[in-house]
């Protein structure tokens, strides 16, 4: 039977391997970038990876129209969307304002609808929210939404944005990505492989140094 310290480092240095690539970036920021879509039908594809990515924009009332951000993002396989942190520097026209997400490369919900119906969740976010992870309130199924458990699986996911008063406000958000943890039918065959792998080398000779005891080296040279 393989020891347990053998099959926890291999998963350590598995689990490390894949979060050495994570980063910390502002992945768009409409100063910068340019307006975020203005349709449901036609998102503003932004690009994310592992670790820490910002997405900075402002909404509300424009002239005679409403500026509303339309965005998604694709979580890779392997990842998850663990986190959704309001930034510091947000702001609200009157008391709340609103982001919803849809599964999949648009939002087909009408902005005159009634009901979330379509949507996987949504809420209303104020400034007491800055620095909170509030992807579990919008997990919260309410007003017709899905509802869902974070962290958010491998996918494409849309998002609306939108202030709810008559004046312009900027709003950030964090989408933290990381490594998805493998249930545990997946640490089992993991497990099992490096068993078997580790068997293998065995058999070739390449870790027949480690069966030796500690005073092999010592007691044979001194033979010699």
């Amino acid at each position: 039977m393989l020891p347990r310290r053998v099959i926890r480092s291999a998963l350590f240095a598995l689990v490390c391997g894949v979060f050495s690539g994570a980063h910390a970036a502002v992945v768009y920021n409409e100063s910068v970038s340019g307006d975020l879509s203005n349709s449901g039908l036609t998102p503003t594809a932004v690009s994310v990876g592992l670790g820490s990515n910002a997405i900075m924009g402002s909404t509300g009332f424009v002239g005679d129209g409403v500026d509303r951000d339309y965005f998604s993002i694709i979580v890779p396989s392997g990842a998850a969307l663990s986190s959704l942190t309001l930034l510091p520097g947000t702001s609200v026209g009157a008391s709340v304002s609103f982001i919803g997400v849809q599964a999949g490369a648009q939002v087909t919900v009408p902005v005159s609808a009634a009901s979330a119906t379509g949507l996987l969740g949504w809420m209303h976010y104020s400034t007491a929210d800055i620095n909170t992870d509030v992807l579990p309130r919008m997990g919260i199924p309410s007003a017709g939404s899905t509802g869902f458990t974070s962290p958010l699986g491998s996918g494409t996911y849309s998002f609306w944005v939108q202030e709810v008063d008559t004046e312009p406000v900027n709003y950030g958000f964090d989408f933290m990505l990381t490594a998805a943890v493998p249930e545990p039918e997946k640490y089992a065959v993991l497990a099992v492989g490096l068993v078997f792998t580790i068997a293998a080398l065995r058999r070739r000779g390449v870790l027949r140094i480690a069966q030796r005891p500690l005073g092999y080296c010592r007691d044979s040279c001194a033979q010699r």
